[in-house]
């Protein structure tokens, strides 16, 4: 008997029927013999709905107290979901019992809209499986040290179910999702792009940094780190699929880096439309510069991506780096506000319309040249590099974002992604 944790997604929770066929997938499951553990997301679309009533009421403001309430809020939604898969399964014949992240308890820190899970207390979830009861564990919240309720940010159920999955050493853990799987790229950017049946676990947590939306990036950590077996796969199958088969679909998260493996170069290509490019022009050159741009922002809780600083003419330098595009206003403010005043920095200017383009692969690490070839490729279709970062098995640039599909189709052909593979 293994014990088995099964994650599904909104799209999947999307109405009473899909509710019913994920309650009959689940029961097959458990009728094979598996104790089970299933984290749900909110209906899809609830999460919006809730959180656009709190932003009728207050459009514009982002206090630590508001913030609060918007968790409050918004941990309602999977709530409702837990509820109605236990009802489902319970018709289904099981026993089954539903908690909210605070009932497990899930602990995070206090960082609303955005908490981190600390500790998982999986004693009465281990006697209700004990007691051959199936366990639905709302997903995306928990509770801080003062007992407020925090949820984990967009995609957080995800991480929800590997941090489970990992507090109770689980088998492995499936995310049910709307796609079948990890792709080389987004199908609906490149029509060739193929489902990979393994990847790295490298590889994926690059992949999900980098803007790829199958899975939010702190599940793909917390995998790594307690090295959970992680596999996608869709949740649009017939539930009644052969069980062995859909045990090996979709794509496995792997931590084994075989020689086939290493054979592909590039495993895929990621892109992020969501970013933002902010440039403070003529600071003085000198040690501490980079903290004091950088620091408040970083207080605020704002998360800086790729970061340059220019050649320094007569002392003074030009210092760029990328945001979340919904960081983007509130950045230039803090910067105008606080940074310059403090640095004599000459101006501040922005560009909210860049994207990031990605190439990943662990066979990057023993080829050459490759960065190379995505340079060539881009100056070939006339694109223009803004920035550069690299990391030993990705390189990444920034570009404008008119030119985003037209680089992700051409590096895709150029690095053999739309062939079988070997």
């Amino acid at each position: 008997m293994a014990l088995i944790v099964h994650k599904y997604g909104g799209t999947s929770m999307g109405s009473t029927e899909r509710i019913r066929n994920v309650a009959k997938r689940v029961a097959k499951w458990a009728r094979a013999g598996h104790q089970m553990v299933v984290v749900p997301s909110a209906m899809s679309g609830e999460t919006n709905r809730l959180l656009g009533l709190a932003k009728e009421l207050s459009p514009a403001s982002t206090t630590p107290a508001l913030l609060r309430e918007l968790d409050m809020i918004a941990s309602t939604g999977e709530q409702v979901s837990v509820g109605l898969l236990a009802i489902a399964l319970q018709a289904e014949g099981l026993e089954a019992v539903s908690y909210t992240g605070w009932q497990v308890p899930v602990r995070t820190d206090s960082s609303f809209t955005k908490a981190r899970i600390q500790s998982i207390d999986d004693a009465r979830v281990r006697a209700d499986l004990a007691a051959g009861r199936v366990v639905i564990i709302a997903g995306f919240q928990g509770l801080d040290e003062n007992d407020n309720i925090t949820t984990l940010g967009r995609g957080g159920s995800d991480t929800s179910a590997v941090a489970v999955a990992a507090a109770m050493k689980a088998h492995e853990c499936l995310i049910y999702t709307d796609v079948d799987g990890v792709y080389t790229t987004d199908p609906r950017i490149v029509p060739e792009a193929r489902r990979l049946a393994t990847v790295s676990f490298e590889e994926m947590l690059e992949m999900a940094s980098l803007g790829s939306k199958v899975l939010q990036i702190r599940s793909v950590e917390f995998a790594g780190k307690y090295r959970v077996p992680l596999r996608v796969l869709s949740s649009f199958t017939p539930w009644d699929i052969d069980i062995a088969e859909e045990a090996r679909s979709g794509t496995l998260i792997t931590f084994e880096e075989d020689e086939k493996m290493e054979q592909a170069v590039v495993a895929g290509i990621a892109f992020n439309r969501d970013e933002a490019k902010i440039s403070v022009l003529g600071v003085p050159d000198k040690p501490g510069i980079a903290f004091q741009i950088l620091g408040p922002v970083a207080e605020a809780n704002i998360d800086i991506d790729v970061i340059i600083q220019n050649v320094s003419h007569d002392g003074k330098t030009d210092f760029s780096f990328t945001v979340h595009r919904n960081d983007y206003a509130r950045t230039i403010e803090l910067l105008n506000t606080k940074v310059v005043p403090q640095t004599a920095a000459t101006n501040v200017v922005g560009d909210p319309k860049i994207c990031k383009v990605s190439i990943v692969g662990i066979g990057m690490r023993s080829h050459v040249g490759v960065a190379s070839k995505m340079f060539r490729v881009l100056a070939d279709e006339g694109i223009n590099i803004q920035m550069i970062t690299t990391s030993e098995i990705k390189t990444s640039v920034v570009i404008d974002e008119k030119y985003m599909e037209l680089a992700v189709r051409a590096l895709h052909k150029a690095f053999d992604l739309d062939q079988p593979a070997g």
